[in-house]
């Protein structure tokens, strides 16, 4: 008898400690003060002090737990929208003659989402380094999983490694054929950070035990670039994308880029000199394992070009301390010869939390005919929010 009413207290005493913490997180939330709630179940003598100051640390545990928790926090606004963004510093070591070791501001972003509707959200960034400039300003009506449509500046669907974020790339700097042949830094239209303004439409096609088997893109551009409307003639730009997904974490697919350029004789009137691309691509990533590449070919004018990189990456310490390796080969124009130039990378990320990492890439550079002392290294720490 004596043991049941003891089990029979202790029960009770659960019971008034789970009600007391769960009063005291509702009255929080609606803005009242912690010490005032306690206070009255003292007064009262629901709960002693020692209780409440139990209470006040379980509390305390359970709002860092919360916090610890979030990825991100929503401003204030009439509706809700996120704000995010990141900073990444770099140094490099240049020994090549004529070049200067040094620290730089690589990128400097905010990044605005938000939902209108269940069925339309949008999004705007901006970078500021060198000055203020727009990369990112869309919206995106999706009526059903295997159909939405994006108007306005956005990533144009080609290349797996364009189409992955700055802040999430696995090495500093993109492969040498996504720079020349998809709106980069070498490409015949410029850097264009991979964007253009246009429209495309895209879903899911089929889904397997809820997971994206077979995915597409396809869209129209103006084929000149970002902030600026279409000078270069009166033809839009096509491409697309499809990617296959058989089981999880093995995706592979390519794409397609019809356009034309800016040429001073233009080939056909109405239009400029073509600029075409083609690709194909692979990813195959595990919980610590990663394997990815792509092939890419490209037409400017009467230009061949074409290019290939192979990348693998595995976690030493999982989700902290990842070690990466890579072969990236361009040949710049395929009908001259002696012109091939062949990168090999490796290096390693150190990820602090989930808003902070640190990176560390050497490169060896080699190029076909004269040899060039232009190895380099590249240390870039990023900070994001």
């Amino acid at each position: 008898m004596t043991l049941h009413l003891f089990t029979k207290s202790v029960d009770i005493m659960r019971l008034v400690f789970s009600l007391s913490l769960f009063l005291l997180l509702l009255a929080d939330s609606m803005g009242q003060s912690t010490n005032d709630i306690l206070n009255l179940l003292i007064s009262n003598k629901t709960i002693s002090q020692s209780q409440a100051d139990s209470i006040r640390a379980d509390a305390a545990l359970l709002q860092q737990q919360t916090d610890a928790s979030r990825k991100s926090f929503f401003i204030t606004a009439a509706r809700q929208m996120q704000l995010t963004g990141y900073s990444q510093v770099r140094y490099q070591f240049l020994p090549e003659r004529g070049k200067h070791n040094g620290f730089d501001i690589r990128r400097a972003r905010l990044d605005l989402k938000g939902s209108a509707t269940p069925f339309f959200s949008y999004r705007l960034q901006v970078d500021f380094v060198d000055k203020p400039k727009m990369i990112d300003a869309y919206g995106e009506v999706k009526l059903a999983d295997y159909l939405s449509f994006t108007v306005g500046q956005f990533k144009i669907p080609f290349s797996m490694e364009n189409l992955t974020s700055s802040n999430k790339l696995e090495m500093i700097d993109r492969s040498q054929v996504v720079e020349a042949l998809v709106a980069r830094s070498k490409d015949v239209i410029g850097n264009q950070n991979g964007r253009d303004i246009g429209i495309q439409a895209g879903g899911t096609l089929l889904k397997v035990k809820d997971m994206p088997a077979i995915e597409y893109r396809i869209g129209i551009f103006n084929g000149s670039g970002i902030n600026v409307a279409d000078t270069a003639n009166n033809e839009k730009d096509v491409t697309g994308r499809l990617i296959f997904t058989p089981i999880k974490g093995l995706s592979f697919g390519g794409g397609f880029y019809k356009g034309w350029d800016k040429a001073i004789k233009p080939d056909v009137p109405g239009k400029s000199q073509t600029r075409d691309r083609f690709g194909v691509e692979f990813s195959y990533v595990l919980s610590q394992f990663s394997l990815k590449g792509e092939y890419i070919a490209g037409k400017d004018g009467k230009t061949n070009r074409s290019g290939w990189y192979v990348q693998a990456g595995y976690f030493v310490i999982p989700q902290k301390l990842q070690v990466l390796g890579k072969y990236d080969i361009y040949d710049p124009n395929t009908s001259t010869p002696n012109n091939i130039s062949t990168n090999y990378v490796f290096g390693a990320n150190y990820n602090f939390n989930n808003w902070s990492r640190l990176q560390a890439f050497y490169t060896v550079r080699q190029e076909e005919g004269p040899a060039i002392k232009n190895n380099f290294l590249s240390v870039q720490y990023q900070i994001g929010f």
